[in-house]
Order: C-alpha cells, then structure tokens, then sequence
C-alpha cells in the first residue's frame, strides 16, 4: 500500500476547498453485536463488510463500526456518537432486535437513515427513519405455519427469548394460527438471551405434549432449547425462525438439529433459484465470496442482511447525490425520499419496495424453509 506524505502547499489546498476534497466522503455509523450472546450475528454481520462498496456514485463510503454487545444502553451511546462526533448520514445496526429498537429511537428523533439489521416493530414514531433488512415476522412466520397446517399440527408450545424478539414471534403465531383455524397454542415458555439452561421451561413443555414447539430465538442462543427438547425426548416437530439460520446452530445443537423446520432467506440456497429470480445473483455473489475467505459452508443470513443493506444504498445513494452533499440534512432527508422512490432494489434476501408504511419492503420472494439432514442445511421443498 503507498503511503502519501502531505506538503505544506497540498495541506493549504485542501482546506482551502474542503467542500472539493472532503464533503464526498459519505459516513455510515454502524452498531453491531460482535461480542456478547447475539456474536453469531453480529461476526457475519462484520465479515460481510469485506465484500461491499467502498465507492457509490462517485462518493467514497466512510465506515465507522462500533460493538455494542447487544446492549440497548450500548446502542443508543453509539448512535449518539455517530451523528455527534461523525456527523453520520446514514447508521446501520444492530445486530438483535433490542438494541435495534434503540438506534432506532435516535435515528428518528435526530432525523438520519437507519438500516436495522434485526426486525423490529415498527411503530408510527418510527416510519420516517428507519428501515429493516430482515424479512418482517409476519412473512416468516406464514410459511411455517402453513407447513404446520400441511402436517396436521393441532396443538403448539412455544419457547422464545424474554424480550421484544420473542414477542414479535409469540404475538405472530397466535394471531395467524388464530385466524387460520385448527391450531391451538397450549403451552409458553421464555427465557434471557444470556441463560445456559432452560430445564425448567423444557420440562414443562414436554409434559404439555404438542405436537410440535415453535423457537422464538436468534443465533447460538437458538440451540438451546433445541438440544434440551430433544435431551428431554421430545419427538414432535421443531420449529426455528430465521433468527436462527446459521452454521453456528448445527454446530451447537448437533445432532439435536436434525429434522428442525426453519424459515430463513434465499441467500442460504441460491444455487436451487431460477436464473429469472432477482434474488439469486447477488445471493450467488455474496456466497461465493464470503465462503472463499470463510470455508465452505459459512454462509449466513446474517452476513447476507449487512451485504444487503449496501445493495440497498447503491440504489438509493445515487439518486440522493443529484440533489443534496453528504453531511448535510438534505442529503439523509433525500436518502429517506430515495428508500421510498427506488423499487424492486434486488439483494440477497429479498426484492424491496419500501414504502411510507411498510418500512421492510420484502414480500414472499424473501422467504424459504430449510431443514438439517446429516448435519448440512436442505431446503424444504
């Protein structure tokens, strides 16, 4: 790498014209879990950042990731120092959806773009701002339950995380399995992102019986009541959302994932894609890249959520640059404008078309369902 030694002369020229030289740079803060219970996601997320866009639309992309271990306290101090010591015109992050719900929080009291990389709900105080790269629970949870409904489940337990993650997926299945008819939730158990054990509850999901028990976890985190259903001899179906489409939860679970039914995004089988499907190409991009460096088997949808939000920005970036410099109000209000004027933006994990409401985009082409068969991931046809 060369290395440039500033004169005197080029230095004067510089801050003579800094609206020449520096204010293309656009600065994206961004917040992920590379440590604590959510780093299964949040390493991904990292790595994924080898593989995008330094440049886009001429401007170069200035990128400032900060760890905020699944800490909404975290978060929020991070988010706060993206737009007051970097000026940031866009922050993506994080990890969970916890954390999430706080950059959030600050993303659209202070008026900058979010890109959440967690699914979170999506109140009226966060329309304006904030955006999501994960397909929304409801789309998710459909074709689980429609697989439920396809194998003759009458009854459901249901085991998820203590927090707003396990709520969204509580909340979801018993709306749309009360609406569909025939499925009846008997059993609910929770449990903290950080617990090593979740015995007590596991116990007394077998004794309810169900005929299958629906995981409301993400990453690592996930494979705990996995294991311990089956540790306990629970034979029913296990469902998984796609918190929980990683390698990293075959490698902890083991042999206990076998069979597990679990939603998750096309980039963790682009290969089985139509040519036509607008998904399958940068799918096929990121994997190939990303399993390069990683080893075989290393994809995530995780990663495919950070790689996707920078397809997202290289739709939108150069249509706010025709009207507005980075580092400036206008230029995050015409990236907000740009999320909603651009359509079928293609990424790895789904099709967007965001709009003033719907602040997720995706629509059925974002989803699939995989099963574990020998230890590998296969799709569900």
């Amino acid at each position: 790498m060369k290395t440039f030694t500033w004169t005197a002369a080029v230095l004067a020229a510089a801050m003579a014209l800094p609206g020449a030289v520096l204010a293309q740079d656009i600065t994206i803060g961004i917040s992920i879990s590379t440590t604590g219970p959510a780093a299964a996601l949040g390493i991904p997320e990292k790595n994924a950042l080898e593989f995008v866009p330094t440049e886009i639309g001429g401007a170069k992309i200035k990128t400032i990731l900060l760890d905020d271990a699944g800490d909404p306290t975290a978060a929020t101090t991070n988010a706060r120092r993206f737009v007051t010591e970097s000026n940031a015109d866009i922050m993506i992050g994080s990890s969970t959806t916890p954390p999430s719900i706080a950059i959030s929080t600050v993303a659209n009291e202070v008026g900058v773009p979010q890109l959440s990389l967690a699914p979170l709900p999506i109140t009226p105080a966060r329309e304006k701002w904030t955006a999501v790269m994960p397909q929304p629970v409801p789309i998710m949870g459909k074709v689980l339950y429609e697989h439920m409904k396809k194998n003759n489940i009458k009854t459901v337990g249901y085991i998820g995380f203590s927090d707003s993650y396990g709520d969204l997926w509580l909340n979801d299945l018993k709306t749309q399995t009360g609406a569909m008819g025939g499925i009846t939730v008997v059993a609910e158990e929770r449990y903290a992102r950080p617990d090593t054990s979740v015995a007590g509850q596991v116990l007394k999901l077998v004794a309810a019986n169900p005929d299958a028990i629906l995981i409301g976890a993400s990453g690592t985190g996930a494979a705990l009541p996995q294991a311990a259903l089956r540790d306990r001899g629970y034979k029913g179906l296990i469902y998984q959302t796609h918190g929980a489409a990683a390698m990293d939860f075959i490698r902890i679970a083991g042999s206990s994932a076998e069979g597990v039914i679990m939603a998750a995004g096309p980039v963790m089988a682009p290969e089985g894609q139509p040519d036509s499907a607008l998904t399958k190409k940068p799918g096929m991009a990121l994997n190939t890249a990303y399993e390069k460096k990683y080893g075989a088997d290393t994809r995530s949808q995780f990663a495919g959520h950070m790689y996707d939000a920078f397809e997202v920005l290289k739709r939108v970036v150069p249509v706010a640059l025709k009207t507005a410099k980075p580092g400036t109000p206008e230029f995050r209000e015409a990236i907000r404008k740009a999320l909603l004027s651009e359509k079928e933006i293609a990424a790895s994990q789904g099709v967007y078309n965001f709009t003033e409401t719907n602040r997720f985009g995706t629509d059925d082409r974002s989803r699939l369902i995989l099963t574990v068969k020998n230890g590998k991931y296969e799709v569900v046809k």
